[in-house]
């Protein structure tokens, strides 16, 4: 089954993999999903009509909000971007104009889908590149050729003026003994001058980066430069070349802006921070400007990117905020409208911390075991540590800034930085260490003290 045709069943399943609970927004980011896939299938003529249902998540941070929206890309495969809202200043302003969010989209597309592209034409330009290395090693240039270059004694090479039969037969015999030792990798520390195109130099304007290259059109011709590598580095530039001559450029631009326009999906983070109430004043005044400027790009408009026009009727917008000081009424009616499905997520319980830390596959518990078992150090967390670590990071919560699953690295580097410190001896034989309760209280706790956790919040 294609991973467009997952049932919201589905998705919610491989979501529960890496995030814990949400169920409410994992529900309603899998329906929106489907939605894409059924609107696909949907008659062209009422297909234009049908819109995504964009969602707002409410909720305080560290709970999933960011993981849940970049594990569905990921899901997918979709062109995605993370954006803060706080990076962008309404028209007039100093700072990002909203359309570089769908520039930025549109940027990503188009590295996914020639990614894509490079895939498949790899394996003949592997060949292709074997044959122009090989082919570079037998007829070196006069501008790579030396007397003390490594390979006229590896090759037998002579300067010739004129080139006998005898002389072609022998060359493309050592042409092929090159291919031979190549495909062998018996040569691939041996040294040699290859060149190289330079990128074209870039400009930052308003936040953007522009190549100089594509502001005019392309018209100045490519500066190279050699580079001194050796065979294995050159095989890997070669073969790079070789796939960008077989990419067909414009058949990628066109399925990107085809993806985007989509498929795209774009996260507003700290949507709450640009909410102001009516009776804002001074500085802050710009943050309704910032409001009314995104709303045409959510609500539907065209955006001119240096790949063609890009339309964001059809994207999926998925913003998100804590709003601990404002509230979801204070941005602006317009924009309230163009997030119809609004999702609630909860504040992690001690059972949340829990599964945070045995179930996703990426789990913090993993993740400190295979660092410290680069050291010899085997880690093993018994169930009483995990109560124990859960239970100390659900009451930081609960008495100071409520932060989430971000308590838990906190929590983690106080409790093995000794061991953290101290780990990497040469001379240290391999050991395991059992974390249990009693270990997790005495270095969380010292004498009956409560840690500071905040010295590890940036």
């Amino acid at each position: 089954m294609s991973q467009m045709q997952l049932t919201p069943r589905q998705i919610v399943h491989e979501l529960d993999r890496f995030i814990v609970g949400q169920d409410e927004a994992k529900k309603a980011v899998a329906i929106a999903l489907r939605n894409r896939y059924r609107r696909s299938r949907v008659d062209e003529t009422l297909r234009d009509e049908i819109i995504p249902k964009n969602i707002l998540m409410v909720g305080p941070t560290g709970v999933g909000k960011t993981e849940i929206a970049r594990r569905l890309a990921k899901l997918v495969n979709a062109p995605f971007i993370k954006v803060e809202a706080t990076k962008f200043t309404e028209v007039g302003y100093v700072g990002r104009d909203v359309e570089s969010i769908i520039r930025d989209l549109t940027e990503n597309a188009v590295r996914m889908v020639r990614k894509e592209h490079e895939e498949r034409v790899m394996p003949r330009a592997r060949v292709l590149a074997e044959e122009r290395l090989s082919d570079m090693l037998a007829h070196p240039s006069k501008k790579s050729s030396s007397a003390s270059n490594p390979l006229d004694f590896l090759l037998g090479r002579q300067k010739e003026t004129h080139v006998s039969d005898e002389e072609t037969t022998a060359l493309a015999k050592r042409k092929e003994e090159i291919r031979q030792q190549l495909l062998r990798n018996e040569i691939e520390d041996l040294e040699l001058d290859l060149e190289v195109e330079e990128e074209a130099p870039t400009l930052e304007v308003g936040g953007n980066s522009i190549s100089l290259g594509d502001m005019m059109g392309n018209m100045m011709p490519k500066r190279t430069r050699i580079r001194h590598v050796k065979v294995h580095e050159a095989r890997k530039i070669m073969t790079d070349q070789e796939a960008a001559k077989l990419i067909d450029n414009d058949a990628v631009q066109e399925e990107a802006i085809y993806r985007t326009e989509q498929n795209g999906i774009v996260f507003i983070d700290e949507i709450d921070k640009i909410a102001s109430s009516s009776n804002v004043h001074g500085p802050d005044v710009s943050r309704e400007g910032v409001q009314r400027d995104i709303l045409p790009i959510v609500e539907g408009c065209t955006v001119n990117t240096k790949y063609g026009a890009v339309r964001t009727d059809y994207m999926l917008f998925i913003a998100a905020g804590a709003f601990h000081v404002s509230k979801v009424t204070d941005l602006i009616p317009e924009l309230q409208g163009r997030f119809p499905v609004h999702v609630q997520l909860k504040s992690l319980t001690k059972e949340d911390f829990r599964q945070i830390l045995t179930v996703p596959e990426n789990a913090l518990t993993r993740q400190y075991r295979a660092l410290l078992e680069v050291d010899r150090v085997l880690l093993r967390f018994d169930d009483s540590a995990i109560d124990k670590i859960a239970e100390a990071a659900c009451n930081a919560n609960d008495n100071s800034e409520d932060i989430g699953a971000r308590r838990l690295h906190a929590i983690f580097e106080q409790l093995l930085e000794d061991i953290s410190f101290n780990a990497g001896d040469e001379n240290m034989p391999p050991f395991e260490l059992v974390i249990d309760g009693d270990y997790v209280n005495d270095h969380l706790k010292g004498e009956n003290k409560p840690v500071d956790m905040k010295k590890y919040i940036l």
